[in-house]
Formats: C-alpha cells, structure tokens, sequence
C-alpha cells in the first residue's frame, strides 16, 4: 500500500454525482485484536485474511490472516485469537526477516506468500503448523542478494486443478506474475516455478500519449490483490494505481482490463524530497468505480460477485462476473470506518449462527479506539451485504 498525493483527486475524479448521498455502508459484526506495527507490538500489521471452512462444525470454522513481520495468526469467529505463529527469522543479521504479505487456502493448507524472504510458506490451518519443505526455493531472485533487493514474492491466489494445487504470485515493485505448482513431500511442502508473465507497465492513452503511474524510481506498477475463479480457471488481478485484470489462470492469452482507477492517466512527477508524487492536470481518462490502491480481491461463488477494495475512497467495489460494474459499499463497526484495507476474504455458506448467509472478512488500515495507531480485521454477515447489492 502506497500513499501519495494522487489520492487527493478521488473526490474531484469521483464526479458531483458519484455517491451523492454517501455509498451505503454494511455494519460489520465482529472485530479482532488490535495488531502494532511497532516494536512493543511485534512489527504486527494485518494485510490479509482467509477463511478456513470447518466442514463438520462450519460455526467452528477459522479465519487465517498475515500480519507482515508479525507473522501469521488464526481467530475463531468471534474475533479471538486462536493461535499465532511468528515469521521466520532473517537468515543473517544484514537481511530482512520474513514478512508475511497474503493468504489463501486450499483445503486444510495455508498457503503464504513471504516478502521479506521471497519464499512461499505452507501451514496446516489448525494449529498452524508449519510444514514448509526445508529447501524450498526463492520464487523470483537468484541469491540472498537480489532478495535483499526487496523485489520479491508479495500478492498470492491458489486454488485446486485436476487434482494439483496451484499458486499465482505477484512481484514487489515490478509488474511481473509467477505461476508455480505445489510439491508435495512427505508431508512438507514446496514449488516449483511453471512461467511467469508481465504485465503492462505504460498505456497509450487515447490522445496518443504514453502514460505510467507516478511512483519512485525503478519503481513500476505492481499487483497485489489475486483471486483465481476455479470454476474457469480465470485470475482477477489488482494493479494498484492501474485497475483490474482479468487472464486465464494459466498466464497465457491476453490480459484484459475490466475497470481502471479514477487515477489512470494522470500524469506525476516522483519529489523525492517529500517521496510522493504530485499530480498534474487530469486528462479524463479514468474510471467511475475504483480509486487506487484497487487491493483485496475475493469471489462470492453462489452470487458469482467479484468484490475488490478501493483503498483511495474506502469502498468495497462489487462486479457481476465476469466483469460488469454493480455497485460500491463501506463498511463500519460502530464508529470504526474500515478504511485503506489491504486484504478481503468471502464465503457464501453459513457458518454457525453468527454468519448464518456467509461471511465477508476484511483488513482495516486504522483501526480506531486504540491507544496507537493500529490494525485488525472486521467480519461482516454476509445476508447484510447482500441487501445493498440488491
């Protein structure tokens, strides 16, 4: 998640009519502990969650979210804490640690991707358990390094195929994607690398002009929030100050992008004395329904909903697949706008009697009613949604 002076233009790209009234807003239920992205509090700051189906007791069932550097945690569906794991250490004391950016899993496997140590970790969901091999392999760099680089595993989506399990990740501060396929090893496990692909980095843009969103340099625009619908074998992918992809799962064909940010095309110059970008004048060029970061995408399969955060304007954008437009809503607990989130998770069966229709989890970038400043996750009944899309 980046900052910068873009995300001034959201109300102003948004259009005198957008949301006149105010987007409605869903009343999330439950809330988990407050994680600090501090040293008292463990460098912990929630990204990412993903829910684990207890099929037997689905009340039972468990939410598994990353919490960067503070490792990777699970919570029952009343928002406490069942366990908490931290990231691996840093493999030599000039390194970085690990650092836990996204989940999904894949029947009882959480699957992880770890930024600091470009790696990929797997847990079983109860107890977390760690069961990564060994040895597993960097996913894009070559020695410790390029690691160090910071250029390394960071969004994540995997799902099931003909009887294999699958990951996609994204690349940090590029705008490459890898497809790997899991390895099972006597109980371990690892990956191996099957292609990778690129996405675009500039546009043409219809007055002719080439454009590239305004960010340091060498920085280009990167993917984080993936989800691949397993039904056919298609992955939504959020580039952050672009808009949403969508691709076969398997990285060939050709991308197509099914919504831009308010922001695309507006031109930028990186101040590296502020490390910010300043806009310049907007040419017109963007979308009605996102405002970048777009992060957190997640599917409704029984609604076939596409849903994705819009960090710049704090809405949850929903789209009927395989792409159309449907609406936008925020969400609350009490007071507490969840607000820049990072991450969203969704199951449309019921769980138990306090998410009897489904549960929508999601991450909340400022968790308010915290002595410092803090991040959690909101869970939200799904019938609750449901009645503003319709």
């Amino acid at each position: 998640m980046r900052r910068v002076l873009l995300l001034v233009l959201v109300t102003m790209l948004a259009g005198p009519s957008a949301f006149a009234a105010g987007p409605p807003v869903v009343k999330a239920q439950v809330e988990t502990p407050g994680l600090f992205d501090d040293e008292e509090g463990g460098n912990a700051d929630a990204d990412d969650p993903a829910i684990w189906v207890n099929e037997r007791d689905p009340g039972r069932s468990i939410v598994v979210a990353t919490a960067k550097e503070g490792g990777l945690h699970s919570y029952r569906l009343d928002g406490t804490q069942i366990r908490h794991v931290p990231a691996p250490p840093r493999p030599g004391p000039e390194h970085a640690p690990g650092r836990f950016n996204n989940v999904d899993i894949v029947g009882d496997l959480a699957i992880v991707s770890d930024r600091g140590r470009d790696h990929i970790r797997f847990y079983q969901v109860n107890g977390l358990v760690d069961v990564t091999a060994p040895d597993v392999p960097f996913v894009f760099n070559s020695t410790q390094s390029e690691v160090d680089e910071q250029k390394t595993a960071y969004g994540l989506a995997a799902w099931n195929s003909d009887g294999a399990t699958y990951v996609l990740v994204s690349r940090r501060s590029t705008t490459q994607v890898a497809l790997l396929k899991v390895e099972s090893r006597g109980g371990m496990y690892s990956y191996r690398v099957v292609r990778k692909l690129d996405l675009p980095a500039s546009f043409t843009l219809p007055n002719g002009t080439t454009w590239q969103p305004c960010d340091e340099p060498g920085v280009l625009p990167q993917v984080e929030g993936m989800v691949v619908d397993y039904r056919t074998g298609t992955l939504y992918a959020g580039q952050e100050d672009v808009g949403i992809w969508r691709i076969s799962a398997n990285l060939t064909g050709r991308p197509v992008l099914i919504d831009k940010v308010r922001e695309f095309g507006v031109p930028g110059s990186y101040d590296p004395a502020t490390e910010e970008c300043v806009p310049g004048k907007d040419p017109g060029f963007g979308g009605k329904h996102i405002s970048a970061d777009v992060e957190g995408l997640t599917i409704h399969y029984g609604r076939n909903l596409l849903l994705a955060s819009s960090q710049g304007d704090n809405t949850f954008a929903a789209y009927d697949l395989p792409g159309k437009y449907k609406t936008s809503f925020q969400i609350k607990l009490g007071d507490d706008l969840v607000q820049e989130s990072d991450g969203a998770a969704v199951i449309g069966t019921g769980l138990g009697h306090r998410f009897p229709h489904g549960l929508l989890a999601v991450q909340d970038g400022d968790n308010a009613g915290e002595s410092r400043e803090s991040t959690n996750f909101k869970f939200v009944r799904w019938d609750d949604v449901a009645r503003q899309l319709s």
